[in-house]
C-alpha cells in the first residue's frame, strides 16, 4: 500500500474513533501505536516511547500548571468579582454598558488566565445573572459572554499559544506579543457591536438609573489600605534596577522579599494607611491588580531577565501572594486551584504525547510532503487558496473538538506546510487561535455553546444560544479577514520588540 493511502487511513481511522466519543488522547495515541506496529513491527514501540522522553524533556512545558494555577487561583479567590463591579459601576451610565464591561471584564481575565472555559465559568456565574436582572436581553448576553470568553486563548499568556509554540518551535515571547493587537482590536470590535446595537434598540442593554448608582457615590465602609512596604517596592525597585544598582533577577527577589514582609505587616498600623473613598473609586483600583500581575509576570520576560518558565512562576506566585494579601486564600481555595490545576495539566499531557506519537509516524511515511504536492502540483491551488482551505477544516473539526486536540493532530501536518508555502509562522499562530475561537462558536456542535447551555438558567435554550452568537461570529470573521489581508496587525508589535 503507497504511504500516502495509509497516511489517509490512519487520519481517517483517527476521526472515526474521535466521533465515537472515544478519549482524545486514547484515539489518536491508539492509532498511532496501531500504525506503528503494523507498520515496523515490535521497532514500532519506540515512537510512542521517544514521544514521551521528548515531552518530558521540554522544559517550557512547566509553564502550563503554572499559568493554570494561576487563572485558577484568581478566580477561586473571587478577585474576578471585583473587576466586574468596578465595570459595573463606571460603564453601567452606558447603554449596553454592562455588556461592555463583561467584555473588558474577559479581556483583564484573560490577561490573567490563558484559558477560554475559565472566563466562559466567571461570566456565566458572575456577569449573566446580574446583566438578567438589570433587563438586558438574554440573547445579547448569552453572545457577549460566548464572545468574551473566546479571548483567553488570544490575549497573552494563553495556553494554547505555548502548545503552538512547542509544535512549530516558534518563541513564546513572539507569539504571545502577536496576539496583543488583534485580541484588543477583536475586543474593541465586540464593544463597538453592542455600543451601537443598544443605541439602536435601548431595550435591548439599558442603563442603570440614577438611584441604581446612588449607592456608589456614597463614602465606602471598607477603607483602600495602602501598605507602606508595597508602596516604597513599586517605587525604589524600578530605580535601583534603572540605575544598575541591582540586577533583574535580583530585583524579582527583592519585590518577594517586600511582599512577603508586607503580609506580615498587614495589620500593624504603623505599616498602612488607610483611605476612605467614594466607593466607585476605591473599586477604580481593583482593575489595577490584574494589570500589576500581568506586568510583574511580562515585562521581565520581554526584557529578557528571565525565561519563560521563571516568568510563568513569578505570575503564579504574585497572583498567589495578591489572594493572601487580600484574604482570599484559605484551605478550601488552595485546594480546589491545586487540584482543577493537576486535572488540566495532565490532560494537556496526554493529549500532548498521543499527538507526539501519532505526529512522528505520520511524518516518518512522508505524509507532509505528499501532501504538500497534491495541494501545489497535481490540484495546482495557489497558496493562499491551500491557506483558507486549512482555515476552514478548522472550523469544521472545531464542531467536535476542542483548540488542544485540534491543534496536536492537525500542526504537525499543517504547520510544515504552512512553512513551505511561504507564510510567517507567528503570523499562522494568530491565525489559527482565531479560526479557533470561530469555531468554538459555530453551530451545531461549537464547544461554547454547549458550555454556555450548561451553565445558562433554565429561561436560556439552546435556540437562544445559537441565534446570539450569529453577530459576534461575523466580527470575528472580519477580523480574521483583517489579520490576513494585513499581517502587521499581528508581527507589528514582535518585531518592535524583538526587531526583524
Amino acid at each position: 500500500m503507497p504511504y500516502e493511502m495509509i497516511a489517509l487511513v490512519m487520519f481517517a481511522g483517527m476521526m472515526l474513533m474521535l466521533m465515537t466519543g472515544q478519549r482524545v488522547f486514547g484515539a489518536i495515541g491508539f492509532v498511532g501505536a496501531v500504525a506503528g506496529l503494523l507498520l515496523w513491527g515490535t521497532g514500532g514501540v519506540e515512537i510512542p516511547f521517544s514521544a514521551a522522553m521528548k515531552l518530558m524533556k521540554w522544559y517550557p512545558l512547566l509553564t502550563l500548571p503554572m499559568f493554570i494555577f494561576m487563572g485558577y487561583v484568581l478566580s477561586e479567590s473571587k478577585i474576578a468579582d471585583d473587576l466586574y463591579r468596578m465595570f459595573h459601576v463606571w460603564m453601567g451610565p452606558v447603554k449596553g454598558g454592562l455588556a461592555i464591561g463583561t467584555i473588558g471584564l474577559m479581556v483583564l481575565v484573560s490577561a490573567m488566565n490563558g484559558l477560554s472555559v475559565a472566563g466562559m465559568a466567571i461570566g456565566a456565574t458572575i456577569a449573566l445573572p446580574e446583566l438578567l436582572r438589570r433587563g438586558y436581553d438574554k440573547i445579547l448576553v448569552t453572545g457577549t459572554i460566548q464572545a468574551g470568553s473566546s479571548l483567553g486563548i488570544l490575549v497573552p499568556p494563553s495556553v494554547v499559544l505555548v502548545l503552538y509554540a512547542m509544535i512549530a518551535r516558534q518563541p513564546v515571547g513572539q507569539l504571545w506579543l502577536a496576539g496583543v493587537v488583534p485580541g484588543l482590536l477583536m475586543a474593541t470590535m465586540f464593544i463597538a457591536y453592542i455600543y451601537f446595537r443598544a443605541r439602536m434598540q435601548p431595550d435591548l442593554g439599558p442603563a442603570m438609573t440614577p438611584e441604581d448608582l446612588a449607592e456608589y457615590d456614597r463614602v465606602s465602609d471598607h477603607p483602600l489600605r495602602l501598605n507602606h512596604i508595597v508602596l516604597a517596592a513599586l517605587v525604589l525597585i524600578p530605580l535601583v534596577v534603572k540605575l544598575d544598582f541591582v540586577a533583574p533577577k535580583s530585583a524579582i527577589g527583592l519585590a518577594l522579599a517586600a511582599a512577603a514582609l508586607s503580609f506580615v505587616t498587614r495589620k500593624i498600623p504603623l505599616f498602612y494607611t488607610d483611605l476612605f473613598l467614594k466607593e466607585k473609586y476605591r473599586l477604580l483600583f481593583s482593575g489595577v491588580l490584574p494589570l500589576a500581575i500581568f506586568a510583574a509576570m511580562m515585562i521581565p520576560f520581554v526584557n529578557g531577565w528571565t525565561s519563560l518558565v521563571e516568568s510563568s512562576a513569578i505570575g503564579a506566585m504574585t497572583a498567589f501572594i495578591a489572594a493572601v494579601l487580600k484574604g482570599r486564600m484559605n484551605k478550601e481555595v488552595f485546594e480546589t486551584s491545586v487540584r482543577s490545576t493537576l486535572g488540566i495539566s495532565c490532560m494537556f499531557m496526554w493529549i500532548i504525547l498521543a499527538a507526539l506519537g501519532f505526529g512522528a509516524i505520520f511524518d516518518g511515511l512522508g505524509a507532509v510532503k505528499a501532501i504538500e504536492d497534491l495541494f501545489t502540483t497535481q490540484l495546482g491551488l495557489s497558496p493562499w487558496m491551500i491557506l483558507i482551505l486549512m482555515q476552514l477544516s478548522f472550523v469544521i473539526m472545531g464542531t467536535f473538538l476542542d483548540d488542544t486536540a485540534m491543534l496536536v493532530i492537525v500542526a504537525p501536518l499543517y504547520v510544515p506546510l504552512v512553512g513551505a508555502l511561504g507564510f510567517d509562522l507567528i503570523w499562522y499562530g494568530v491565525l489559527y487561535t482565531i479560526t479557533t475561537q470561530i469555531a468554538y462558536m459555530t453551530p451545531p456542535f461549537g464547544y461554547n455553546l454547549f458550555l454556555m447551555r450548561a451553565m445558562a438558567p433554565p429561561e436560556i435554550g439552546l435556540k437562544d444560544i445559537y441565534v446570539s452568537i450569529i453577530p459576534f461570529v461575523a466580527v470575528m470573521i472580519v477580523a480574521l479577514s483583517l489579520v490576513m489581508l494585513f499581517p502587521q496587525i499581528a508581527l507589528w508589535l514582535p518585531e518592535l520588540v524583538y526587531g526583524k
